[in-house]
């Protein structure tokens, strides 16, 4: 095989340890191996030994987030590169750390490994900060999950006349609980808006039986939700205040796109970055993205069309913006959505509209603008194939349809 990488590094990285084997040479290599320490003055001393042995490329596994200083240390001094540990599994044989590192090392000789995304350090702060973000709404939503369980518990169905349990008018009838108001009708009277016209069902809902015990969990269980409340704030302060003008340049235009918000396109810049230069195509991105069919085909058979796993944080947010898209009215989403959900079912078809959402958002973010293509793109795209399928339908009504094109007015 070639070398590529005359003089190069390959790192094992652990908790408390990092093996490292620089290899040098081509026909008659030569391997040399240290063990270092995960502090931040072993790894300078680490990088400084790399130096000096003219080390230029160094190559390192994606081993949970211990990865993440060491590259934070060695970056700007070599050309680093992040490998999924999935794609360089090591030979049969003597498993240990050194047999590892060396394993990297040759790889990374020869050319052999593929490099992993890794954005730039302002991204990977941006990064941090959405999926904290993210983290804490999910706590919140656990949070009045338990809330729920403690009403029930009370026999208060507050959750069956209302859609949100912690809007404001049920926020303040479990304040009323919790004061000890205990008379349904009283309580019942705190609704607001829509929730009024419920009055009948809202009274008989709020018909239970409240201890003091349950005033004492819900109390407790109302502040962590303020709490929580309170850091996500913060959270979405401090991500604007980092967001470069490029970045909320390209917020605005995803804004425009049906079932992506602010707090959405936030997290799909964190994740993807503004640049699409580092993907080849939008079909690439929707790869890395883990929402593309998967490809496992052997002897002739195709054996499965599962996904890959992809960016979970990127995967999961899309998803949610598909589900928001589909429901949304007379837009090209919704239409696929339902085309889809008919034949293939509602998880699939909110798979392809994520997918085709990531396709829009690749080309939003190289300057161009959203022009929806309307509800009745399809029907226009398979217009006959429409019109046999509708006449065939009504002939097996028991109907015998005759078709007469409309003259153009």
């Amino acid at each position: 095989m070639d070398t590529m990488y005359p003089c190069c590094c390959g790192l094992d990285i652990h908790k408390e340890s990092v093996a490292a084997c620089i290899r040098r040479g081509g026909i008659s290599p030569r391997e040399q191996v240290r063990t270092f320490g995960t502090t931040t003055a072993a790894l300078l001393e680490l990088g400084d030994w790399l130096a000096g042995e003219g080390v230029t490329h160094v190559a390192m596994e994606s081993t949970g987030v211990y990865w993440k200083p060491v590259w934070n240390l060695l970056e700007g001094r070599f050309e680093l590169l992040l490998a999924n540990a999935q794609h360089m599994r090591n030979v049969p044989g003597r498993k240990t750390d050194v047999k590892d590192c060396q394993w990297i090392a040759q790889l990374m000789q020869h050319g052999l490994l593929k490099a992993s995304f890794v954005p730039p350090p302002a991204q990977r702060s941006l990064r941090d900060l959405t999926r904290q973000r993210t983290q804490l709404i999910g706590d919140r939503a656990r949070v009045v999950n338990r809330v729920q369980k403690v009403l029930e518990d009370a026999n208060i169905k507050l959750a069956s006349v209302a859609s949100d349990v912690l809007g404001k008018s049920g926020r303040e009838m479990i304040e009323a609980m919790i004061a000890g108001v205990s008379d349904a009708q009283s309580m019942a009277e705190l609704a607001r808006g829509q929730l009024r016209k419920k009055m009948p069902g809202l009274k008989a809902a709020l018909e239970g039986k409240v201890s003091d015990h349950h005033r004492f969990m819900l109390k407790q269980l109302l502040r962590q939700v303020d709490d929580l409340d309170r850091q996500v704030g913060a959270f979405d302060r401090q991500i604007v205040k980092v967001m470069s003008p490029l970045e909320k340049k390209a917020i605005k235009r995803l804004d425009d796109v049906p079932g992506i918000d602010v707090r959405s396109a936030q997290v799909i810049i964190a994740e993807i970055g503004t640049d699409m230069g580092r993907f080849a195509s939008a079909g690439h991105l929707a790869s890395w993205a883990g929402l593309c069919p998967g490809n496992h085909q052997s002897a002739g058979k195709r054996k499965s069309g599962r996904t890959n796993p992809g960016n979970r944080w990127l995967r999961v947010m899309l998803c949610q913006c598909a589900w928001a898209a589909g429901r949304t009215k007379a837009s090209y989403f919704s239409a696929q959505y339902k085309r889809l959900a008919a034949r293939r079912g509602r998880k699939r078809a909110a798979i392809a509209v994520a997918h085709s959402l990531l396709g829009v958002v690749y080309h939003l973010m190289q300057g161009r603008t959203y022009q929806d293509l309307g509800p009745n793109y399809f029907d226009k795209f398979a217009g006959d194939r429409l019109k046999r399928n509708l006449v065939a339908r009504l002939n097996q009504m028991g109907y015998n349809v005759q078709l007469e094109k409309k003259d153009a007015a």
